[in-house]
């Protein structure tokens, strides 16, 4: 019973950092100092899915998985498992990845835009 509930919280920690990996841009929007954090996790989590680099959230389900006695996530990770074909229809997940590609985006492009803002009006020029 103990794996089979760390198992859900790597699950729910897994779908965390994908919800942060797209819209941590605007929480840095309101923390700035976030930004740093969010950029690291943006690059792992295209590094993930642009190069295929593995991460460590699918070893450690799997790991947790086994231990708990049920099946493992299949090989294509935790994406397919839990939101392909769940959250949106497989034939989608092309228009999903360019979508969270462009919120990154634009995510950025606001937090530059409000530090440009934040700068010009800290040195007194408006």
């Amino acid at each position: 019973m103990p794996f089979r509930v760390l198992v859900d919280v790597i699950a729910v920690t897994h779908a965390a950092f994908i919800a942060y990996v797209v819209v941590g841009g605007f929480v840095a929007w309101r923390w700035p100092r976030t930004i740093g954090l969010h950029l690291l996790a943006a690059s792992w989590g295209f590094g993930i899915i642009l190069i295929g680099f593995d991460c460590p959230l699918t070893y450690a389900e799997n790991w947790a998985r086994q231990q708990a006695g049920v099946a493992e996530l299949p090989a294509t990770g935790f994406i397919d498992h839990y939101l392909t074909g769940v959250i949106y229809p497989d034939s989608a997940l092309g228009l999903v990845r360019v979508l969270a590609a462009v919120t990154v985006l634009v995510s950025w492009l606001g937090y530059l835009r409000l530090h440009q803002r934040h700068r010009r009006m800290s040195s007194g020029a408006i």
